[in-house]
């Protein structure tokens, strides 16, 4: 589904990622742990679209995308990705529908199509009482469901995570973490995932574990 062959990225003279080679395939759960400054977070940028690596290339089911052009590359991401990232990131001003619709307005979608969608994803997520709920009005864990309901809307082929519970008690990340796996299991949801959590990272389907730049198993 998702290739990248000798991805390299640097920062001044800080060699971040060394050609790095990397496959993600269809309805899997992939983990990617390492110590900080490893790369992890770079990779996953670069896999998302956010960056663009100074070398090598990415396909997504064979088509090269590291080089598409800025609104080309912008139109794909919000067609086939969804992001979901330490700190939700959640509009303030917005409910909690509203704030799932986002990604529906940007790529055109009817306001009674995208919010008929939103309310789908926020009851699987057990939060249909709360569509109309700002997000200072919700638990940290809530917010975080937002977040996935968000990444979900545009049923991307893949949803990136940056750490996704890493600002969240046990509770809730052990919630989220159920959650990955029944997104997964009920609709073949690809999820490509950094994290320092090791119960995360053991309920992948595969765990790429990373070092100075590098792949290292």
């Amino acid at each position: 589904m998702i290739h990248g062959i000798g991805l390299s990225k640097s920062y001044g003279n800080l060699e971040v990622l060394k050609s790095v080679d990397i496959s993600i395939h269809a309805g899997e759960i992939v983990s990617i742990t390492g110590p900080s400054g490893a790369g992890k977070s770079t990779l996953l940028q670069l896999l998302g679209t956010l960056d663009v690596p100074q070398n090598g290339s990415i396909k997504y089911d064979g088509i090269e995308v590291s080089s598409l052009k800025a609104k080309n590359m912008a139109n794909f991401r919000n067609d086939n990705i969804g992001f979901i990232f330490q700190f939700h990131h959640l509009l303030p001003e917005f409910t909690a529908i509203e704030n799932v619709c986002m990604p529906a307005f940007i790529k055109g979608l009817s306001k009674s199509d995208a919010e008929f969608r939103a309310k789908e994803l926020l009851t699987v997520l057990g939060l249909a009482d709360r569509l109309e709920h700002k997000p200072n009005e919700l638990s940290g864990g809530e917010q975080q469901r937002v977040a996935v309901a968000r990444a979900l809307m545009n049923k991307p082929k893949v949803i990136f995570a940056d750490e996704p519970s890493g600002n969240l008690d046990t509770e809730n990340a052990n919630e989220l973490h159920n959650l990955f796996l029944k997104l997964r299991d009920e609709y073949g949801q690809t999820f490509v995932i950094v994290t320092h959590n090791q119960e995360l990272a053991d309920m992948a389907d595969r765990c790429i574990q990373m070092k100075d730049g590098q792949v290292v198993l």
